[in-house]
């Protein structure tokens, strides 16, 4: 499938509104209407702690989209890339939509100096692990999160321990 990569603006409202939906839907979740707001707006931000998005475009279409932020790593002066939602068009898919996204990713990446690109899949995601294993290393780290039990302290009467340097909890 001819395509070609390019950044998101703002006429793209729609159809990147429509792709981030069906995404959302693959991963059996969804978010409030204020979310794809924020999201979009943090998406064409330009603090350097706004996301990055670019979207493939065939025959006039949005047939993909890709979201990405850099940040800081304690393991390396410069910044690394996370790339956090990757997703193309169920009729796109197998066409080297996917592929161009990353590598789009990656030429960005190295342009600003990133030493690393990385990103995350569920583990039952094969089609994409199939592109994944042809532009990428799969590791050997295990992903954790934060569970919703609540915390056994008060943390509402502590001040955030980061401007506390040295305290202890």
């Amino acid at each position: 499938m001819p395509c070609f990569v390019r950044s998101l603006s703002e006429q793209d409202w729609d159809a990147w509104k429509r792709l981030w939906g069906a995404y959302l839907a693959f991963y059996e979740t969804n978010r409030p209407h204020a979310v794809y707001e924020t999201t979009f707006q943090r998406l064409l931000g330009t603090e350097g702690e706004d996301f990055s998005c670019f979207v493939a475009v065939s025959e006039g279409e949005i047939v993909g989209l890709t979201h990405f932020l850099f940040h800081r790593h304690c393991w390396s002066i410069e910044n690394t890339c996370y790339l956090q939602d990757l997703f193309t068009a169920p009729e796109a898919r197998g066409k080297g939509v996917a592929t161009k996204l990353i590598e789009a990713v990656y030429h960005e990446a190295d342009a600003r100096g990133a030493a690393s690109v990385y990103w995350l899949t569920q583990e039952d995601n094969l089609t994409a692990r199939k592109v994944y294993d042809q532009v990428g290393v799969k590791t050997s780290f295990i992903k954790y999160t934060r569970s919703a039990a609540k915390p056994k302290m008060d943390l509402a009467k502590m001040k955030p321990l980061a401007a506390q340097k040295g305290r202890m909890i």
